[in-house]
C-alpha cells in the first residue's frame, strides 16, 4: 500500500475530522504497519487515520434555463390537447394528473402534478403555476 515503511512521528497527508480537508498528519500509533490514530498538524487533534479524499468534480450547470425547458415540454405536448375535452378551472373541483384545464387568464393548460390536497402544479404555454383546487 505505501512505497516506503512508515513509522510513528512521520508526517502523513490524510482527511482531518475537525478541520474537514486533507491537511498533513503525524503518525501517534501505527497498526500493522498502517497509520492508527494520527495528529492535525494544522488544529492538533488526534483521530483515526482516514486516507485524503479525491478532489470533487464542479457541479456542471446548466444549459437550459428553466422557462425554456417549460416551453419545449409545453411544445411537445400541445399535439395530444384537445381544446374541446378541456374543462374549465374551479377552484371548487378536483383535479388529476395530466388533465386538461381551461384558465380565463392563463388559457389552456395541463395538471402536471397534484401538490397536496388543495393544490395541483400547472403547465400552461407562459409557463408553470400553482393552482388552488379542492
Amino acid at each position: 500500500m505505501q512505497d516506503a515503511t512508515l513509522s510513528v512521528g512521520d508526517s502523513i497527508e490524510g482527511r482531518c475530522t475537525k478541520c474537514r480537508k486533507n491537511t498533513a498528519h503525524i503518525i501517534v500509533t501505527l497498526v500493522e504497519e498502517n497509520p492508527g490514530k494520527v495528529q492535525c498538524t494544522v488544529c492538533n487533534r488526534e483521530h483515526k487515520y482516514r486516507p485524503p479524499t479525491a478532489a470533487r468534480k464542479p457541479a456542471a450547470r446548466r444549459t437550459v434555463d428553466p422557462k425554456e425547458a417549460e416551453r419545449q415540454e409545453w411544445q411537445a405536448l400541445q399535439p395530444t390537447m384537445n381544446p374541446a375535452k378541456a374543462t374549465d378551472y374551479s377552484m371548487d373541483a378536483t383535479y388529476k394528473v395530466n388533465a386538461l384545464i381551461n384558465h380565463p387568464k392563463f388559457g389552456l393548460g395541463v395538471v402536471q402534478r397534484v401538490v397536496g390536497p388543495q393544490k395541483v402544479e400547472v403547465l400552461f404555454e407562459d409557463g408553470r403555476k400553482m393552482m388552488r383546487c379542492q
